[in-house]
């Protein structure tokens, strides 16, 4: 196979984080039960490093019924308990009870805006927003758009949206394309 140059936060990375740099990091998501996804994935992951997520994250799809919001959002207390002994995900209770939250908090979006990707893709204008890095170092943390992101999605009920797993959750679902000009994603041009 021939050598890519990726990104740098993947180039020297496990098979696993090279096979989501190359499939889907900066890659545009409109389908709300993904969003659902990676909102839990992006919340789950604050203090810990994505690659334990994304060996978690089968167990995340079994635990959470399959990214089902509406399912996640009736989740009783005894089921948020049965989860905290689930070694499957990350064991913390509130990150198990915020993706209960965060879940009727997702359904009430899509009540007002006909569905999360509306909402979230007009933040951007519609638009990815295309960043045009020579290194990682470059990429910020956060940005003022991540700001007024984690502001609303706070004001809406959700948990675990700080202002840089905001940046992170755009980066990931192709808001925002942070692939370093010289990494082959870019060069494919699929953003």
């Amino acid at each position: 196979m021939i050598d890519r140059i990726r990104c740098g936060w993947a180039a020297d990375a496990s098979e696993l984080d090279q096979l989501y740099h190359d499939e889907e990091w900066g890659r545009p998501v409109y389908d709300d039960r993904t969003w659902f996804e990676f909102i839990t994935l992006e919340g789950a992951q604050a203090g810990l490093s994505w690659t334990t997520i994304l060996h978690k994250r089968e167990g995340y799809r079994s635990a959470f019924a399959g990214f089902d919001y509406q399912q996640v959002a009736a989740f009783d207390e005894q089921q948020q308990l049965e989860l905290k002994n689930n070694p499957a995900i990350i064991r913390n209770t509130l990150k198990i009870k915020s993706t209960v939250t965060n879940a009727q908090a997702f359904i009430k979006i899509r009540e007002e805006f006909g569905s999360f990707n509306d909402y979230i893709w007009a933040f951007v204008g519609g638009q990815p927003i295309i960043n045009h890095w020579q290194t990682m170092a470059e990429v910020p943390a956060s940005t003022a758009l991540s700001d007024a992101l984690s502001k609303d999605l706070k004001k809406r009920g959700f948990k675990f949206v700080g202002t840089t797993i905001c940046y992170a959750l755009m980066q990931a679902t192709g808001l925002v394309n942070d692939h370093t000009v010289d990494c082959f994603c870019r060069q494919e041009k699929k953003t």
